[in-house]
Formats: structure tokens, sequence, C-alpha cells
């Protein structure tokens, strides 16, 4: 049997799976956490990664590395990291976007030039914040990597070249996905005047290397790519992913360039597009209220069942880390609404779901899409309440794959499709674990968003 690992080096931990590379099989699985924080050691991926390959990585017949997207991580002549890696997550680079996005000539500037408006997020933000905040830093760095260019590299040894691919290199900021060229004018307008090193942007099947046990590895991907190539989505699929953040993604043959910002215009893991949409908040959310109201998840979730469609008039704007989508980097959450007869705990748990869904609904709005289903992963997707309002709220038929570490799976099959040397992916089924269709009162959702809406126009 030939075998391939995938990796999925997230914020909060490092995966992998190991499949049956003609079935999809998932054959074994491990998991070792993150740090939390914003800004992490690569050293503490790399012993993470160590930890779940130790024993099976050997075995297999080929690996492919998935990891979180836009975090930048700066490394000296001696390939040592100069500084812990920043991540994603990290917003104190929102005012080094917005200095960007005016110095190279605004929104359709930089839509035109790599596919994207950068946010906090980007990592080509996260360049001038580095820049203009720790220049001595910034002065020693010679190589600039992703958090999967960095763990692929690791994995083949310092002297392999640095790869990266265009999934993950279309999240920096400097890379077109049009083009498919590195944009060495905006790095050294980012950078003030630095030009690091990058790593070159292998093809999507590509083995780009061998471990030192000489097993092939696959290019990687970033992690929204990952899944998307994880679940096989085709025409009419767009995925909603609650994880700590959400994000709203489906695969297209052609680039998009919002000027707006909201679409961030990445390229996917196959040769296509995928236009996405990020918010910071969404599974956050719900252990976030839960520990408000003092209860386990369980508990909370029969709470929030308990309540009626739109929580007595409670809303929650659920931005409780700041706002990517839509872009609101340093304010907070807010509960509306709240009156002696409806402040009740149901009412409030009820508010947490509900503002969670809104939010991502907003987030579906912006993609612009016209879905025949959502495919609804992630940490949250498993409740059956998160699913039966999703359906509610999106107003679109929801399909909830079974779970599964669809990152990981999308780098191993990933790794499949380099080892076949096939001009597509290997056919590996999808497995849906629920399917729950728009209600036929497409009211009850409409109402629970236009209420949403006022709260949110209302303060913002």
């Amino acid at each position: 049997m030939t075998t391939v690992a995938g990796v999925d080096s997230s914020t909060q931990s490092c995966k992998v799976v190991v499949c049956d590379a003609d079935t999809g099989e998932i054959l074994d699985r491990a998991t070792a956490p993150h740090p939390d924080g914003t800004e992490v050691s690569p050293e503490s991926w790399w012993q993470a990664l160590h930890s779940v390959g130790n024993g099976r990585f050997h075995r297999v017949d080929a690996i492919a590395i998935a990891g979180q997207q836009h975090g930048l991580v700066a490394l000296d002549g001696t390939h040592r990291p100069v500084r812990d890696a920043l991540l994603w997550n990290d917003t104190r680079s929102a005012a080094a976007a917005e200095q960007l996005v005016t110095e190279f000539g605004g929104p359709r500037a930089w839509a035109d030039a790599v596919g994207s408006v950068p946010l906090a997020a980007f990592t080509v933000a996260k360049l001038r914040w580095f820049a203009d905040h720790e220049p001595e830093l910034a002065d020693r760095t010679r190589r600039i990597m992703l958090p999967h260019d960095y763990l692929t590299w690791r994995l083949r040894g310092a002297d392999a070249e640095p790869t990266t691919d265009r999934g993950d290199a279309s999240g920096t900021g400097y890379w077109s996905p049009v083009t498919g060229e590195y944009r060495k004018d905006i790095l050294s307008l980012a950078f003030r005047g630095r030009e690091p090193e990058l790593p070159r942007v292998a093809a999507p099947a590509e083995i780009v290397g061998w471990t030192p046990a000489g097993v092939p590895v696959a290019a990687g991907t970033g992690d929204n790519a990952g899944a998307a190539l994880g679940l096989a989505i085709g025409p009419g699929d767009v995925v909603v992913s609650l994880g700590t953040s959400g994000t709203v993604f489906a695969r297209n043959t052609v680039p998009s360039a919002d000027p707006t910002g909201a679409v961030a215009g990445f390229a996917d893991a196959t040769g296509a597009f995928l236009p996405l949409v990020c918010t910071l908040n969404a599974a956050r959310v719900l252990g976030s209220v839960a520990d408000l109201l003092g209860v386990d998840q369980r508990t909370f979730e029969d709470l929030a069942a308990q309540a009626n469609p739109g929580a007595g008039g409670i809303v929650l704007l659920p931005y409780l880390t700041g706002e990517r989508t839509p872009n609101l980097p340093h304010v907070a959450g807010s509960l509306h609404g709240l009156r002696p007869d409806t402040m009740r705990p149901r009412n409030i748990a009820r508010a947490a779901y509900e503002g969670m869904l809104c939010n991502m609904a907003d987030a579906l709005d912006a993609l612009g899409a016209a879905p025949r289903r959502v495919l609804l992963i992630g940490g949250a997707a498993g409740s059956p309440l998160v699913a039966r309002l999703a359906a509610e709220i999106f107003g679109v038929t929801v399909t909830v794959p079974e779970p599964g570490e669809y990152v990981a799976l999308g780098a191993a099959r990933q790794a499949a499709w380099a080892l076949s040397g096939k001009a597509d992916p290997p056919n590996w089924p999808a497995r849906t674990a629920a399917e729950i269709p728009a209600p036929a009162d497409a009211t009850i959702g409409a109402d629970i968003r236009a209420a949403y809406r006022r709260a949110r126009q209302a303060l913002y």
C-alpha cells in the first residue's frame, strides 16, 4: 500500500493524518499543541511537527505540509529567526496596512497588483510594522518565509532550497496570482528598501525535495487552500469554516480583484483561484460567551436551543478580538437589546450563535457567490444547532462533511498527487455527516439578519 502524510500546522496545534494514497482512507493521526499568542517561536512549530511525525514520516511515501497563512518568519544570515514569528491574528500591523494602501496608490492599485487589499493579517503589513518598530532586527533579516515554508524547509534540511506555493504566496501581499511573480517593488516599499530573499514558488504537484531519510516532500500550501483540496470543492460549493477565526471561500477559474478589500484574491493549490473572506471571530465566540455564563459547552448549547429565534431581541456583535471583515481591527464585541424581561442566559447563549453566524453570513454576501450549497467545516460545525441555524441564516442547503482534519487531508491529497505524477489530484470520495435544507420559511433567518444589521449600523 502507498501511504502519504498530510500536516496541518495551525495556530493552535500541529495535526498529521496518514492516508492511503489511492483512496484517501485515514490510517493514522496525531496532534501536538502550539503555544498561544499572536507571536510564536518557529522552533515550537518544528518541535510539534517532530512530535507528530516521529515514527510516522519515515514510513510514508510522501509528505506535504499546510500551514496558517500570512505569518512572518524572519531569518538571519545563519538561517536563525531574528524574532518570534508574527502570526496572522496579530493586529498591531493595522496602521501599517493603512499606510501601505495609501502609499501604493489606493485599494484599486493593490487589487490590480496582487488581487487583495492588505489588512493587518497580511505578511506585507507585518513587514512594514517590523521595519518601523524593530529596525535593528529588520536590518539583520536576510530571508522571509511563511509558516508552512519554514517547516517544509526544515523538514528537508538547512541546505535545502526554500520553497512556497502559489496558494500561500497569494496571502503575502507581494505576490501576484495573475502573473505568478513576486512584486519586489511592493516588498521593498513595505520593508523600507530592504530586499530579503524569498522562497521559490513551486508548482502545485511538485516534489520540492526529500527528507534526510529520502521521503519525497510536496510543495505544501496555506491552510485554506489545503482545506479546499481536502474537501474537493466544485462548482456551486462555498465553504464556511468555523475555527477560531472564520473563513468563507470558493474555487474559481479566474482571479478576483476586489478594491473594497473584503475579498482576498487568493490562488488555490491546484492552479486555480480561491477568493476568500476572513473574519477574526468564529468559534471563539461560543467558548467566550459560555465562559461568561459560567457553563460548559454542552450546557451552553442546550441553553441556546431553548431560546426562540431572535434571542428575545438580544443581538451580539461578535468582534471580540477586533475584526477583519468588516475591517474593524480595534473594536470590541457588544451586546444590544438588553431588557429586564429578556436578559436570560438562554437568550444570551442564542445571541452568541446567531451573532457568529450573522457575521459569517455577511462574509458570504461579501464573497458575491450564489452557492447551491454551503459546506460547513471547522470546530463549531459539529454542533447540530450550529448547522441548523446556519441553514436558517444563510438561507441555503448546508452540508456538514464527516468530522475531519480537512487541511491535513488536503495536504495528504497534495502529497499523493505529487507522488503520482498525474495531471489531476487523486479522486478521494467525500463523506457527508449531515445535510440540512434551507427552511421553507425564509423570514426567520431574514429577521435575525435584519436585527443584526441594525445593531451593526447603529454602532459602526
